[in-house]
């Protein structure tokens, strides 16, 4: 087993876990615009999905639900892309009906996190973005432990301006800390509403939550990323997200981080 772990990881060179708090804040939605960023920028990118409570991000790549093949090294990825260099897999893709909730006791969660952690054959990526769910549940822990048998880089944490999520993530870091994960930093998404009229940002929560909450524990304030509606739109019609995401009022958001995220690993 620790064999094919190695061989499965052994041609990705970063590996970044993707956390939040709490539920709702947009934490898949920013895993797979950090993916698209990067693709943008050249780099090959993979998205492990694995939120058991809903497994989103294959409906926002426009992938639905493919068949996924096996070859002598585990399951191979799905790809978002023509070119390739955006690979994804799901949870979703081994559950029965997706759409239904998972009912399983701890125990059989983390032996299918496990399994399921080291069993892709990723081949080359430049950075494997890990989208975990909410919380600092069991799952947390099965996806640290099998994905530190070969190298974690660190953690993005996900937040939004208001104070009650701000909390929440307090208690990511302190998980992080106690885990011994690098926090590479955290982002504060929902900041503020682009209007889809004149493109004016609005903020209808309240602000500096993330950059306040990152000064307080001395972690790194990676980037404020706004509402959009276009791009929500395009995700909730099943429309072209890849093709609609260069557009959109996130982008330069998330260009930026990006750009900080790959300084920070590649002089790590």
């Amino acid at each position: 087993m620790e064999q094919s772990n190695d061989g499965n990881l052994s041609q990705v060179r970063h590996v970044v876990l993707v956390l939040s708090g709490k539920g709702g804040v947009g934490k898949s939605t920013i895993t797979t615009e950090l993916a698209l960023a990067l693709r943008h920028a050249g780099k090959k990118v993979g998205i492990l999905d694995v939120d058991l409570c809903g497994p989103s991000i294959p409906h926002m790549l426009g992938v639905g639900r493919p068949d996924v093949h096996q070859c002598d090294s585990g399951w191979v990825p799905v790809y978002a892309d023509a070119q390739k260099g955006l690979a994804l897999m799901s949870i979703g893709f081994l559950l029965e009906d997706p759409d239904e909730a998972v009912v399983w006791r701890g125990p059989k969660k983390t032996a299918m996190i496990a399994q399921f952690v080291s069993d892709v054959a990723w081949g080359e990526l430049d950075v494997l973005l890990v989208d975990t769910p909410p919380g600092t549940s069991d799952e947390h822990l099965a996806v640290l432990e099998n994905l530190k048998k070969h190298r974690v880089d660190g953690a993005v944490l996900v937040t939004t301006p208001q104070a009650v999520s701000t909390g929440d993530v307090r208690r990511e870091i302190t998980f992080c800390k106690k885990t011994g994960v690098r926090i590479l930093g955290i982002i504060e998404n929902m900041s503020g509403f682009v209007c889809p009229h004149c493109s004016e940002c609005s903020n209808i929560f309240s602000k500096g939550g993330g950059e306040e909450l990152a000064k307080l524990t001395g972690s790194t304030f990676l980037g404020a990323v706004p509402l959009d509606p276009l791009l929500s739109g395009a995700m909730e019609e099943g429309a072209d997200f890849i093709r609609s995401f260069p557009d959109s009022a996130s982008f330069g958001a998330i260009s930026t981080i990006s750009r900080a995220l790959l300084c920070d690993l590649e002089g790590a």
